[in-house]
């Protein structure tokens, strides 16, 4: 990743989308092209703070920003277009971004650059693998490059020469004129078909494609953090290319299954905490799981429905910086008394007098201030 986006910007990393806007705005206006005619430097600049605000202003954007930020040697940083034979529809918030990615795509492609396209390819985590980090071995076709021709196409690698028209670049430039003007146009070699090489003798092996269907297995190594929608690049592990060119590139995308305990935002994780009515009144011990076992948290006494206690550093750790874990209490109500539980119940509530509560007591007082009467009395 080239640039930090938040440096361009001028703001911290946890900055508010407020804050964001509002940099940018100060930013663009400072830099906009129309104040600076001629100079090169602000148009530059003002390129720079379109693209970090394009990232940051949009929320899901920023998050797949953010892991990338945790984690750089994860890939980098973009979304998957919409893609290719056999991926079906795949929707991507990045396809501003690196749109084409896995389909054809326009523009002039050189004999030197041409690539092979890119494989996309789902991996489903359970939420402690996401969390925690893991390693996986997935399976997957692509077309890899051919042992026999080395890729070329060509009969033992060697069957091949430059072609003579082109010199090997697959384009012909064209000039038409007419009267005072000239147009010059680009267009594909006719006798390389724009590859760039002629093949004398085809491989007998891959017949002449330069690359064969296989199985590829590769082992990952995910980082703590991953979350719905981060993926990692590996660079050329996608389908060959012919003529031994590069071949594209493989993203693994992360599907995180839901926990039934955690809940996570960002790097930190959220449980809710059921007590009984006695805990929460007194106050006690009890245990609650993190990410790696459980540990002992003290509910205050008087601790109410909601109130929340935090674990600092319990919650996702990366390299650069650990989440929180957020404990909500959640009183728990029993049912199905027994007379004599109910009994024990109404006689201790004999005892404490409603100015204890402090709801209860403002409630009745805003009551019996507005019609005179105790609502608690009947």
């Amino acid at each position: 990743m080239a640039k930090n986006h938040y440096e361009t910007l001028g703001v911290d990393k946890n900055a508010t989308q407020e804050e964001i806007r509002k940099a940018y705005r100060k930013l663009a206006r400072e830099y906009h092209p129309d104040l600076h005619p001629g100079d090169e430097e602000c148009a530059n600049k003002f390129k720079e703070i379109n693209e970090a605000n394009e990232i940051l202003s949009d929320p899901e954007k920023r998050k797949q920003y953010d892991f990338e930020l945790e984690h750089p040697n994860a890939g980098a940083f973009g979304g998957f277009g919409q893609g290719g034979a056999g991926y079906g529809d795949f929707s991507s918030i990045f396809d501003d971004i690196l749109g084409g990615m896995f389909g054809g795509g326009g523009g002039r492609e050189s004999a030197q650059k041409r690539t092979g396209t890119n494989i996309k390819v789902n991996v489903e985590l359970s939420f402690l693998d996401a969390a925690k980090g893991c390693r996986k071995e997935i399976r997957y076709n692509r077309n890899e490059p051919c042992k026999d021709c080395k890729g070329t196409g060509a009969k033992n690698g060697t069957a091949y020469s430059t072609c003579s028209k082109c010199n090997g670049e697959g384009t012909i430039k064209y000039v038409n004129s007419n009267g005072f003007f000239r147009t010059v146009s680009t267009r594909p070699c006719d006798v390389c078909s724009g590859k760039g090489k002629v093949i004398h003798e085809k491989c007998p092996t891959c017949q002449g494609k330069g690359f064969q269907k296989a199985t590829t297995t590769v082992v990952l190594d995910i980082p703590a953090g991953a979350d719905n929608g981060s993926y990692i690049q590996k660079r050329g592990y996608g389908n060959a290319s012919t003529y031994g060119d590069a071949p594209g590139d493989l993203f693994v995308e992360f599907s995180v299954h839901p926990h039934k305990i955690f809940k996570r935002e960002g790097f930190n994780l959220y449980v809710e905490l059921p007590v009984d009515y006695t805990t929460a009144v007194l106050g006690g011990k009890v245990k609650v799981p993190t990410l790696d076992d459980t540990t002992t948290v003290y509910v205050p006494e008087g601790s109410r429905h909601g109130t929340k206690i935090v674990l600092r550093g319990k919650g996702i750790k990366t390299r650069r910086e650990s989440g929180d874990l957020f404990v909500e209490i959640v009183i728990d109500v029993p049912t199905r008394l027994s007379k004599d539980q109910k009994k024990i119940l109404e006689s201790l509530e004999k005892e404490i007098e409603v100015k204890q509560y402090d709801k209860m007591k403002k409630y009745a007082d805003n009551v019996e201030s507005l019609y005179g009467k105790d609502p608690y009395k009947m």
